[in-house]
């Protein structure tokens, strides 16, 4: 089946662990799926497929993702289906001072599936446990565009030379009111105004002389007010 980063000083020091955060605590039976009772013939290449977003149940993407593929495999409906997956991408989160990469989803509540849609498919899908629906309009299931399917292939298979840096994740967002810790600005307070999770990089808006001022800021020299 088929898929960033400025470091404090203080933190540069601290070892680094790499670490895969899991995306699941729960686990799902498959409810029973009668097989087909003969083998549809159809030349997979023929098929027309596309991806589509399931709507699905919080915090049980991966389980649900798994449940999906072994109905599939059940049925026999594996020559209707490319990728079932859990679109992530991978972070870096500082934590008692280490450095470790986990993987962050890209679409909380949701999982991605490359079918072709017939009757069949279509409420092998619908029956699963824990899938909501198709995202479409008036029922209908709609493809994903395109640049969304190059974003989650990317993330799945990323080419060796053009692989994106890991993002930082910041746990602040843009509004948020602030206080710099150090620096020129120290005990200044402001609201986020950008972030740039590719650098670990926040700018924040603060007062200066009556001034709105923008001030660039590593994202761990600022605190939550």
């Amino acid at each position: 089946m088929s898929a960033q980063d400025t470091v404090a000083p203080e933190e540069a020091a601290a070892s680094d662990e790499i670490v895969e955060a899991p995306l699941e605590e729960s686990s799902e039976e498959v409810a029973d799926v009668a097989p087909l009772e003969e083998s549809t013939g159809v030349d997979p290449e023929s098929l027309k497929m596309d991806w589509y977003i399931l709507k699905v149940q919080s915090n049980r993407e991966k389980s649900i993702c798994d449940g999906l593929q072994r109905r599939v495999a059940v049925a026999g409906l594996d020559e209707f289906f490319g990728d079932i997956l859990v679109p992530t991408e991978d972070v870096a989160e500082f934590k008692n001072g280490k450095r470790r990469v986990v993987k962050r989803k890209l679409y909380p509540g949701y999982i991605v599936v490359h079918m072709a849609i017939n009757d069949d498919t279509w409420f092998l899908v619908r029956e699963t446990p824990g899938i909501g629906d198709f995202t479409g309009a008036a029922g209908k299931p709609t493809p994903m565009l395109q640049h969304e399917v190059e974003r989650i292939v990317k993330s799945v298979r990323p080419d060796d030379d053009g692989a994106e840096p890991i993002k930082t994740a910041i746990p602040f967002k843009v509004g948020d009111r602030v206080r710099i810790k150090e620096r020129t600005f120290e005990n200044f307070e402001g609201d986020v105004e950008e972030i740039d999770e590719a650098n670990g990089r926040v700018t924040v808006l603060i007062n200066i002389f009556g001034r709105s001022t923008p001030v660039e800021l590593e994202h761990w020299q600022i605190e939550a007010v």
